[in-house]
């Protein structure tokens, strides 16, 4: 399966961390400038979904990323056809190690094909930022727990269950 690869990409970040441009160098995505450009029948990963992407979703042939400020996802809460929400992960990123659910446009697409079974596509996408293997680190186990789930609800039922072993394991660190 050749899934292409979509960024709605609204010019907010820092242009020399944006992942969503250095994807687009690399040729590894399309940058869209409006979502009127967001191919209908495209899979878009929307932190706002009420559906969580699963391996079920392998029938999407493109998936596009919402690339904008979190301070400003207000702007954006459009309800997308296709929209799937990631499970619970953590950023690996510059910006926003450790955090969980505040993962870079990269680590959001290379996530999703991941989940969707394009495992050696998710690691090229990694390959070219240098906290890429950190990323899988983190969450090597909770990304081949969720590629292997059979549904969105499913993800929902392991989402929880990562989410209660951070919880344990941060209070166990204090």
């Amino acid at each position: 399966m050749d899934v292409n690869l979509f960024v709605y990409h609204a010019g907010h970040c820092n242009p020399k961390r944006c992942t969503a441009k250095r994807l687009a160098k690399f040729n590894f995505v399309v940058l869209l400038h409006s979502l009127g450009q967001i191919p209908r029948s495209s899979l878009v990963l929307d932190p706002f979904s009420e559906k969580a992407l699963s391996p079920a979703d392998r029938k999407f042939s493109s998936i596009t990323a919402l690339d904008y400020s979190w301070k400003k996802s207000g702007l954006y809460q459009k309800k997308f056809r296709n929209g799937r929400a990631l499970p619970y992960l953590i950023a690996a990123n510059s910006i926003n190690f450790g955090k969980p659910t505040k993962l870079s446009t990269a680590e959001a697409l290379a996530a999703a094909l991941y989940i969707m079974g394009e495992k050696s596509k998710a690691l090229n996408i990694l390959s070219k930022f240098s906290w890429g293997d950190t990323f899988m680190d983190l969450n090597m186990r909770a990304l081949e727990a969720y590629s292997q789930a059979e549904s969105s609800s499913e993800i929902i039922t392991l989402q929880e269950m990562f989410i209660k072993h951070t919880l344990e394991t941060h209070v166990q660190e204090r």
